[in-house]
């Protein structure tokens, strides 16, 4: 009877430590693919930032065009009165007929929302691309480091290579925004 309980415990225990060791397996190649999601949800950030970017500086530039129109438009009425009877009533009551012509628009603070959100925009990038690096350095230690690294290559694992992001300009930023 001793004989089975001892044979019972060397099987237990060798059951017990071969399951131990798959699980550990197991898990370096989940986390390695969580990390992996980790960088990928980073990077796509990063792309829808970059789009919304994109989508504001038409509005921003249309913004500013309407605005210099407006301004225009108004100095030219304040010009146009005071030459034609040289009086303060003529100016005010021109000043009043631009406004009155204009109710709705509202350039200025459409141009400083639009500046404000470009702004916002801008600095969500770069923050995007900060953690970007980031979860590309922390996937890059995880995946050469030890144990991770023997465990991933007995499972097959296919590390993945992420360069991290430059900041530099880029050599195609836009370019005569206010132009005709």
């Amino acid at each position: 009877m001793k004989k089975w309980k001892l044979v019972l415990l060397i099987t237990a225990a060798v059951v017990f430590v071969g399951a131990a060791g798959v699980y550990g397996v197991q898990s370096s190649q989940n986390k390695a693919i969580a990390l992996e999601q980790a960088v990928e949800m980073a990077e796509s950030d990063i792309h829808v930032q970059e789009k919304r970017r994109i989508d504001l500086l038409p509005n921003l530039v249309d913004a500013v065009k309407q605005y210099d129109k407006h301004e225009a438009e108004v100095l030219q009425a304040i010009v146009d009165g005071r030459g034609g009877a040289a009086g303060i009533e003529n100016v005010s009551t021109a000043i009043s007929v631009v406004a009155e012509a204009y109710p709705e628009l509202k350039s200025n603070e459409n141009y400083r929302q639009y500046m404000t959100d470009l702004a916002t925009t801008e600095n969500l990038i770069a923050q995007y691309r900060s953690n970007y690096n980031k979860q590309v350095g922390v996937y890059r230690r995880y995946v050469k480091g030890f144990p991770a690294r023997i465990f991933l290559d007995w499972t097959g694992y296919e590390r993945m290579e992420y360069e991290l992001l430059d900041y530099d300009a880029p050599v195609d930023s836009p370019t005569n925004l206010f132009g005709d």
